[in-house]
This record gives structure tokens, sequence and C-alpha cells, in this order.
């Protein structure tokens, strides 16, 4: 087999830190208990069980490695059996026992699944979903979130909760409800809608402007002619919709955050896990995430076997949502019971996963679920244990990983990804694009992906960041789908550029304003005079066209300079009678930077020239030389570099290392590394 190279030996493998000003924090600060090692865990549900069970339980999970355990989020029934009548007790036992094993707990709040004595006596807390229907009991999810009445009752078993528990020393987070996910329709949701409009707009003659109703006969002449409900019509109301519902979502944590805040103190962490795949936009999740201590997610597969990109991109993502370290709170035991096949991952592939979230800044990996409850919606889940309480052939690969985890957490408390390139991802662009596709295919996380994908090979680590962010630390900057330029956006890149960093835009940029309007200015709108060039007009492509040597597919729109400096990147070949020989990108230096924009979805190669050639101007040296299918993942804090390799292949690869390395999961000094299909290696200087 073919060994392969690291190039940048000294930078890379060197044990040269990144600049404190890079890693958010300096290194010599104490670190936070969320992030001051390793942990590993499972959801564990012990309402579900008789106590007589809680201790073999506990055992097995100190014996596979864990050091925390996550409770409490489905058991409102237990805790508040009828209304008032609070019983707490056996939970502070389920926490003291954890204890004993040298368990660390994260409590969830139950108000993911209110109580039936609740929504029987209270159905107007019930969701009304938008098509006007109103949820019944037995699922999860189907409370309101808009309702007053819900957010009280949520509120008073919290701080119940917070006061059993505020002197339990093992517990050091907590979690609000679970994957919050669906909005409601409801009257008092409706009245929340109109009151929100009115706060953010003033007038009606201001929100008729924003929304251009003159389209249609649209406008409105009194507030209870808006709409209220999930249907398809006017894009600047589906967007201040978007914005309404995050706004909701976040009031709705923050009633529960303030009421553990206030009992408990400011130690124990708070967070939200949010499912979806990550990418999922129901709602603006960098504005869910600014009230929290925390960001943290639910990692599942599903279907088939781990993207090994596409996870990764996710992990950023999330990562970027607070730009720091996460945690995944939930993730697959090797399968899950909801996707259309839930086959189980290969042998090693659980472990491949824990590692690349660590690579890309998760601090923890707690699996759902601990144990396959008896009945219910999940009960063919994938789990560590089964329902007779006795381990799964998963339980030693879970071993293992907790064996590596005690083996790394030292190297890798304080030390998180540190990245020169950020990629852009806007969630009311994401919006804007999705309400008018203009092209079925046009798929928003594949652009993305697209980007990511050579940006990624060359380097170990890489942002992905929301528009209104920082961005004075990063070198390169890439926006492949900002539709929505607002002028404080504008100004920052224009900032940005000129002050010496590289910025790409690609298609569909600066089309719409923060109300979804049209810009009056061709794209990229308010940032056209800092590119010099201008879109004439955009094409759905129903056949590809030919880009200089290649080719773009699905979107491609004609571009034109109107500045003396700027230059054609890029041409249209024959093949489309509106675009040949026109430019399909634009460059141009401006200040100490520069601005590319790619007006079209170009192919692979395409997209690889463009990166390897703004990363060479941006001065950013590429990171690795690796084997096809072998990840690099990179952390830097606390005076130290710890590189972490992951073999997704299923055939052995070899690395050469450029310079001796300790190996931190199997001892020792190495220059080489025979890396086992699904194997993963954890390096130190």
């Amino acid at each position: 087999m073919k060994s392969f190279v690291l190039l940048a030996a000294a930078a890379l493998l060197g044990g040269v830190a990144a600049p404190e000003s890079a890693l958010g924090q300096p290194s010599r600060q104490p670190i936070s208990v969320a992030h001051e090692r390793l942990w590993m865990g499972s959801a564990w549900y012990p309402e579900q069980w008789p106590e007589s069970a809680w201790a073999e339980d506990l055992r097995l999970m100190k014996a596979s490695g864990a050091n925390v355990v996550r409770i409490g989020e489905y058991g409102w029934s237990r805790m508040e059996p009828s209304e008032g009548h609070y019983d707490m007790a056996w939970l502070v036992r389920a926490v003291r026992l954890a204890a004993k094993y040298d368990l660390k707990v994260v409590v969830g709040t139950p108000t993911d699944t209110p109580p039936a004595w609740l929504t029987e006596k209270y159905p107007d807390t019930l969701q009304v979903d938008g098509t006007g229907k109103r949820l019944g009991h037995g699922g999860r999810r189907h409370f309101s979130i808009s309702s007053q009445r819900y957010r009280i009752l949520a509120r008073n078993v919290v701080t119940r909760m917070a006061e059993a528990l505020k002197d339990e020393p093992n517990v050091i987070g907590w979690q609000i409800g679970n994957e919050p996910t669906d909005e409601s329709y409801d009257p008092e949701a409706k009245v929340a809608w109109i009151a929100w409009l009115k706060s953010r707009y003033g007038t009606l003659d201001a929100l008729n402007a924003a929304w251009t109703t003159a389209y249609w006969s649209q406008t409105y002449s009194a507030w209870d002619q808006v709409p209220f409900n999930n249907s398809k019509a006017n894009p600047g109301w589906m967007l201040e919709l978007k914005r309404f519902i995050t706004a909701q979502w976040a009031d709705f944590h923050r009633n529960q955050r303030d009421a553990i805040r206030a009992v408990v103190g400011a130690k124990p962490f708070i967070t939200v896990n949010l499912g979806g795949l990550g990418w999922a936009n129901r709602f603006d999740r960098y504005a869910i995430n600014r009230d929290l201590d925390l960001a943290s997610w639910d990692n599942y597969v599903g279907q088939g076997h781990l993207e090994p990109y596409r996870n990764g991109a996710t992990h950023d993502l999330v990562r970027g949502w607070k730009r720091q370290n996460f945690w995944v709170m939930e993730t697959q035991p090797g399968f899950v019971n909801w996707a259309p096949v839930s086959n189980m991952l290969y042998p090693g592939e659980t472990r491949t996963m824990a590692w690349q979230a660590v690579g890309h800044g998760a601090d923890a990996i707690l699996y759902w679920q601990w144990r396959n409850a008896l009945n219910g919606q999940e009960t063919m889940h994938g789990s560590i244990v089964g329902p007779d309480g006795r381990p799964l052939p998963i339980y030693p690969e879970i071993q293992q990983i907790g064996r590596d985890f005690a083996k790394a957490s030292r190297a890798l408390a304080g030390t998180q990804p540190v990245s020169p390139v950020a990629i852009l991802q806007d969630y009311p662009s994401r919006w804007a694009i999705d309400f008018q596709l203009h092209h079925r295919d046009y798929d928003q996380i594949k652009v993305l992906l697209d980007y990511y994908r050579p940006l990624k090979d060359a380097l170990g680590a890489v942002d992905i960041v929301e528009a209104s962010g920082q961005l004075d630390l990063y070198k390169l900057v890439v926006a492949p789908n900002l539709n929505i330029i607002t002028p404080e956006t504008a100004s920052q890149l224009a900032a940005f550029v000129k002050e010496g960093g590289t910025l790409i835009l690609g298609p569909r940029s600066g089309m719409k304003d923060a109300f979804n309007r049209l810009e009056e200015r061709r794209q990229p709108g308010p940032l056209a005079d800092l590119l010099g060039g201008q879109v004439d007009q955009f094409y759905a492509l129903d056949e590809s066209v030919a880009v200089d040597s290649g080719k773009a597919a699905i979107w491609a729109e004609q571009l034109s300079a109107t500045a003396p400096d700027t230059r054609v990147l890029m041409t249209y070949g024959p093949g489309n009678g509106w675009l040949e020989g026109k430019p399909a990108a634009l460059t141009r230096k401006v200040g100490k930077g520069r601005i590319t924009y790619v007006g079209a979805l170009i192919d692979e190669g395409l997209l690889k020239r463009l990166i390897d050639t703004s990363l060479q101007e941006a001065a950013v040296g590429r990171d690795i030389a690796l084997p096809q299918g072998v990840e690099l993942m990179t952390r830097d804090g606390q005076g130290r570099r710890v590189v972490i390799l992951i073999n997704h292949g299923s055939e052995p690869r070899n690395v050469q290392l450029p310079v001796a390395m300790t190996d931190i999961l199997a001892g020792g000094r190495v220059t080489e590394l025979s890396l086992k299909p699904r194997g993963v290696a954890v390096l130190q200087r």
C-alpha cells in the first residue's frame, strides 16, 4: 500500500499552536465543565424501570467508559402525576445513585411531552398545525410554544426540578426540552404574531411597503387581516413568519432558562439539543443559541452509512452557531428506527462517528439510548443494552470509545478547531431561495458542500458561520448562497476585502433585501460596486452549459464587468445562445484583498481550481496530502495542537509522518501509521 506524507509538517504537526486571538479564549484561563474533558454517555430513563434495576444499569454504564448520563426529558407525568402535586424524590435518588458510580448528570426538562391530565384539562395548550387542526395527546411536541398557560405550567415543573436538584454537585448541565420542531397556529399564537408585527413595523403602511402588498391587491388595512398559517404566499410575509417563529422558540426556551438560573445559579450549563439532522431551517439556529451557554445537536445517519463530508460539515455548522465547541447530545448506537431502511452501521463505524465529531469540535458524545423501552414509538431504536438489561453487540465498541476518550481527554481539553477560512451560512437567505427555487433541483446544502469539499481536502479545519458575524480572523471567506445581503453585511464584507481578505460569492448572491424584496440594483446588489460588475440575467438550466474546460448545470447567470479593472475569470462556451461567450465569473482586486463572483453552479473540477487559486492568493497553505478516504482534523488550544486522522474507507491506508509523533491511543512514538478500515489515530508531538 502506497504511503502518503503530511506536507506542512512544521505548522501542522510540529506542536505550533494557533495564535491565542484565534482560539476564542486565552490558553491559561479556566475551562468550563462542558469542555474540561471528553464526555461520553447516553440517555437513560429510570422512570421506565424498577429502581432495583437502576444500579446494574449504572454499573454497566461506568464499565463502558461513560462519565455522564442524561435523564429526565420525558418524565413529566412521573414528576407531576396530577396538577400541583410533585414527586421529585425519584429523580433525586437517580441523580445520587449516578454520583455513586462517578457519573455526572445532564438534566432534561420534560416539556416536550406534557402529561395527559394537562392536555385534557387545558386543551388550549395543544398545538394547532398550519391547516388549523388541533393535535391530540399521545405523541411529543404536541404543545403550543405560544401558549402562556403552557409556559407557566412548564416553568412550574422546571422550577420544582431545579429546587430538588440545586444542591446535587454532579448535575453539570441542563437541557431544555428535546429537539424543538413545530410552531403552532392557535388563536393565542396569532395574537402574539400581530403584536410582534406591530413592534417590528409600527404601522401597516410600513408593513405594506416592505412586503410590496400592492402586488395582487394584498394591501392590508387592519392588522387582523394579515394571514397566520403555513401556506405559500407573499415571500416577504413568509420570511417574517420564519423570524416570528424563531422569536417564539427563543422566548419559550428563555422562560425555562430563567427559571433554572434563578434557582441553580450560573455554574451548570444550559443548552437545547437541536435535531433535524443539523441542516433543518424551520427557525434561525444562530438566534436560538444566543441565550444558551452551549450549542448541542443530535447526530444521526439514519439509512445507509456515514457521509464524511456532509456529516463533518454539519458538525462545523453546529460549531458555528456559537463559534465554540459543542456537545452531541444524541447519536445512534448502530441504528435508528425511523429511516426507510434502519440498517446497522458497520463494525467500527460508530467509533468513527464519535471521533469525527470530536475532530470537528465536539467535547461530548451521548448515545440514544441506553436501554430499549418495552413499548412506545421508538422501542425498535438501537440501544447499548437490551430490554433485559444485558449488553448488546454494540457494547464492546462503546467500551473502546470510552477507553479512547480516557486516553485522549487530557490532550484535547481546552482545544478547538481553528481555521483561516470560513463558509457563510445564512438562514434568511436559505428561506428566501427555498421559497422561490426557480429550479426544482437547486439544493442549497449541496451547493454549500460543493464549496466545502475542496476546502476540507486542503485544511484540517473549516469554519461555517453566520454572515453577520465577525470575519477578521479569516483570510478567505466563501458565501455560496448569500441571497440576502443587508447594508450592514455588505459593509462588513466590503471592509473584509479592503483590509486584505479574499471573498468568493456564489450565484444568487445579493438578489434580495432584508424583507425578501428584489434589490433594485442588479446582483450582487449592495456589493456590485465593490465587484465592479453585475448579473445581467439569471437562467434556470434544463441542460448543462460549457464553462471554460468544464460545465455548469441547474443555474447560470450572465455577468458583465462595469469597472475597467474587473477581470473575467470564467467564460461560458457554446451550448446556450443567451450565455455563449459571456462571463461566468468575475474577479477584482480591491484594496488589499479580492472579491470574486461565480455566477453558475460549476462542476467539481472548476471548483477545485477556483479554491486552489483562492487559497494561494489568500496565502493559506494546504495542510495535508492524504490518501483517498482519510480525513484529517486539527484542534488547537492550551499551547498545543492535536491531530485526528480517520480512515473512512474499507481498505487499509498508510500515512508516513514527516516527524515523530506521540500516538495518544496506541501509545509510543510513531513516524508511520497504518490505518485499518474505519481506523482512528490521535496524534501529538
